[in-house]
């Protein structure tokens, strides 16, 4: 049996900048397509969020526009979203969370992630405990990797020299928020060290570093969860 932790922010709005605060919560694709990947697969599913707090989904994430004005696309991430609600209402605490009881963590991003994940202590630590080990595998997309920024042991970030991929700058200039992000989630990882690997601005594009696999947008959802799938089968 493999069990499949998923970490999603509890944030409903991401304070920028210039004072405003935005609405936001998780992207629901990001949480939809590998939930739906591993339900298939059989995994046990646990979600957790900070304090335990009911996660939402971003309405953003439900704009036709944010997803190429496919409104087939947009009616079946509202109905998984819809048929989830019970799912997320179970969210744990994070504080709870014990990192030996997971093969997987996976961490989906929307900007609440930048507002909550960046400095939870207790995904930096689950984060120490599971991606060192190689018989368990991390993965994050989008601005999820927002979780690592704080991850560290003996002062030492745990993501220096691991090669990723996340939210672009150029992504998050097109979406138009960079000028009002209190950071940039590229530019931050750069600075910490990591090797960063971009790919085509909106594409589908997967990093995969030993056992951690990250993505670099909604687009790459599902294809970093079948990584996820691939890594595992090999480390077992």
């Amino acid at each position: 049996m493999t069990n499949t932790l998923i970490v999603l922010s509890g944030a409903r709005i991401w304070r920028l900048n210039d004072g405003t605060e935005h609405p936001t919560g998780f992207w629901v694709e990001e949480f939809a397509a590998p939930h739906r990947v591993f339900t298939e697969a059989g995994h046990t599913i646990t979600i957790a969020t900070p304090g335990g707090v009911l996660p939402v989904g971003d309405e953003l994430s439900l704009a036709p526009a944010m997803n190429n004005n496919d409104e087939a696309l947009v009616a079946d991430l509202r109905g998984y979203l819809d048929k989830s609600q019970e799912v997320l209402a179970g969210a744990v605490p994070l504080s709870a969370v014990d990192p030996a009881d997971f093969d997987i963590v996976f961490i989906p991003g929307g900007h609440g992630p930048m507002e909550d994940l960046a400095t939870d202590p207790d995904i930096a630590r689950i984060l120490a405990a599971m991606v060192d080990d190689p018989s368990k595998v991390v993965a994050s997309v989008c601005h999820g990797p927002a979780s690592f920024v704080s991850a560290t042991r003996d002062g030492k970030w745990l993501f220096a020299g691991r090669k990723l991929t996340a939210f672009l700058d150029e992504e998050e200039r097109q979406a138009g928020f960079a000028d009002r992000a209190p950071w940039l989630l590229e530019s931050r990882l750069v600075q910490q060290g990591a090797r960063f690997d971009a790919g085509p601005v909106w594409g589908s594009h997967i990093v995969t570093d030993g056992n951690l696999i990250t993505g670099q947008n909604p687009a790459s959802a599902e294809a970093a969860a079948h990584a996820v799938l691939g890594q595992l089968a090999v480390r077992r």
